[in-house]
């Protein structure tokens, strides 16, 4: 499913979700301009790789290890993955930032995006591939746009006999089919080689559940 908008109104301007979007898609187009000699390094220096973040914390060295949970959040594989993570921050990120306001939103989008890679960590801790996207910090805000915006509706493009067919959807609905999709999908990836850092979605979902209401008033958008 494809969300275009959702259905709350926001009281506050996104400044925070914009400069997030913008440096994301200002990242990846920075990437797009290296040669590939330049571009594999950049990914494993700044990428989250478990086996090294695991080596690093280890040996204590904490302020090393901190680097790579946040630079890995703004860095992207390729068109799909940039586009569809800024569209489903752009759709649900406002209402969040709306509701515990602008500095509280940094702090908890890049705080999703930190728990989100601890949480695949956890789950392949020997794994040396680098880990990429803001996929684990936009699955922390779809979590508590759940808890905070369940009377909200969502205009989705979803194949209806394979013709993507635009369909207005309870968020329960939307968000709770997306997490069911992440979970099967990271339950099969256990022991697996794979491309896509399902527990980090899983992990970042969760996260924003639970931890969204010590961010603002428990207030609900409708």
């Amino acid at each position: 499913m494809i969300p275009l908008r959702d259905s709350p109104e926001t009281r506050r301007f996104p400044y925070v979700n914009i400069v997030l979007i913008v440096i994301n898609i200002g990242v990846f187009f920075w990437q797009l301009s290296m040669p590939e000699s330049e571009l594999v390094p950049f990914v494993f220096a700044h990428g989250l790789i478990p086996e090294r973040l695991m080596e690093t914390i280890n040996q204590g060295d904490l302020a090393t290890a901190a680097g790579p949970l946040f630079s890995y959040q703004f860095m992207h594989g390729g068109w799909l993955h940039i586009i569809s993570n800024m569209l489903y921050l752009w759709v649900f990120g406002d209402n969040i930032e709306d509701r515990v306001g602008h500095v509280k939103y940094l702090v908890f989008y890049l705080l999703m995006g930190i728990l989100a890679g601890l949480a695949q960590v956890a789950l392949d801790p020997a794994s040396q591939v680098p880990i990429i996207g803001a996929s684990g910090s936009v699955a922390g805000v779809l979590g508590a746009y759940l808890v905070s915006c369940p009377k909200a509706r969502v205009l989705a493009l979803i194949p209806i006999f394979i013709i993507l067919t635009p369909v207005e959807v309870p968020a329960v609905l939307f968000l709770g089919f997306w997490f069911f999709l992440q979970l099967l999908q990271g339950i099969a990836s256990i022991g697996v080689d794979v491309s896509i850092a399902w527990w980090a979605h899983i992990g970042g979902f969760v996260a924003g559940m639970v931890l969204i209401n010590l961010f603002g008033k428990k207030i609900k958008c409708e």
